[in-house]
């Protein structure tokens, strides 16, 4: 069996991350901290510092690993979290909001460590992905006005 886990490289903060994203999501928890050897003189890296932190967020797979300050994120990738509540949305929102995180639009949102992520309700994800092209043109359309996405306005949308 083979085991798929998103990898995150940070700048120096891996453990800050982990440690804000478990606190944000159920089911969630630090598995494993590893901590960099003695590399000799000329390693970047401190002897003992945190290299990786293995994480879970609801039973999801991630490793943090500190791999200096050459590396960034950007918005060409971005974690996917689809709530079944509009409740559950604001939840993680306003956390990330209240953490220091960016809004963007359309539901996503960078977070104070520069990760993207999209927080989207589950009636959104489903509208948009219906064989039905009427109804995804109207959760788009719908969606494209909206930064933090409200599942009334899209459920409303479809009303009509």
């Amino acid at each position: 069996m083979i085991s798929i886990k998103t990898f995150l490289t940070f700048k120096n903060q891996a453990e800050e991350a982990a440690n804000f994203y478990t606190s944000v999501f159920p089911n969630s928890e630090i598995t494993k901290i590893t901590r960099y050897p003695d590399l000799g003189p000329q390693s970047p890296f401190v002897t003992g510092s945190v290299m990786t932190v293995e994480f879970t967020l609801d039973g999801r797979e991630f490793v943090a690993l500190n791999g200096g300050p050459s590396f960034t994120f950007s918005q060409g990738i971005s974690i996917a979290v689809v709530c079944d509540t509009q409740a559950q949305l604001d939840e993680y929102w306003d956390k990330f909001v209240e953490a220091g995180g960016s809004p963007v639009a359309c539901g996503w949102i960078t977070d104070h460590f520069g990760v993207s992520w999209q927080i989207d309700p589950k009636v959104l994800v489903e509208s948009i992905s219906s064989p039905d092209p009427s109804v995804s043109a109207k959760a788009m359309e719908a969606m494209m006005g909206m930064v933090k996405i409200d599942s009334a306005k899209i459920e409303q949308a479809l009303a009509h």
